[in-house]
């Protein structure tokens, strides 16, 4: 069966539940830790509960794995749901660092962190709904 392809999910390669479990609990004890975050730390509610619930739910069917953010939530419309929110930049920049560092600290397959990382910059990037410097021009996205 040499002509047999088998596609592995992004979920699969990083090691299913219990990586993204860790991956959105250490994204946001850096976010409660890192001084950069603090801005984007205020933006949410004290008891991070519910949150990481909805992060690892949605992260889990982003990944390829169970679906089981848009049974709960429908479509994520992530631009619309966070436009309560001034996110700029830094914001942007501050979400950014967090995540990565939260990859880096737990998924072991480079290649694959390198592929969410450019996944999730372009989406943190698009998800800015604040006017910044002349290079941060959207093209009538927003």
């Amino acid at each position: 069966m040499s002509d047999t392809v088998v596609t592995v999910s992004m979920f699969e390669r990083i090691g299913g539940t219990v990586v993204i479990d860790r991956l959105v609990e250490s994204f946001y004890r850096r976010m409660d830790a890192l001084p950069e975050a603090s801005g984007i730390r205020a933006m949410h509610a004290d008891d991070l509960t519910s949150t990481k619930q909805v992060l690892k739910r949605y992260l889990s069917e982003w990944t390829g794995g169970p679906k089981l953010y848009s049974p709960e939530k429908g479509h994520p419309r992530l631009r619309q749901r966070h436009m309560g929110f001034p996110i700029g930049s830094a914001e942007r920049d501050a979400w950014l660092l967090c995540m990565r560092g939260a990859l880096e600290e737990t998924v072991a397959d480079a290649a694959a962190r390198q592929e969410i990382d450019v996944a999730l910059s372009r989406l943190a990037d698009w998800m800015r709904n604040q006017a910044g410097n002349p290079h941060d021009e959207r093209g009538g996205h927003g």
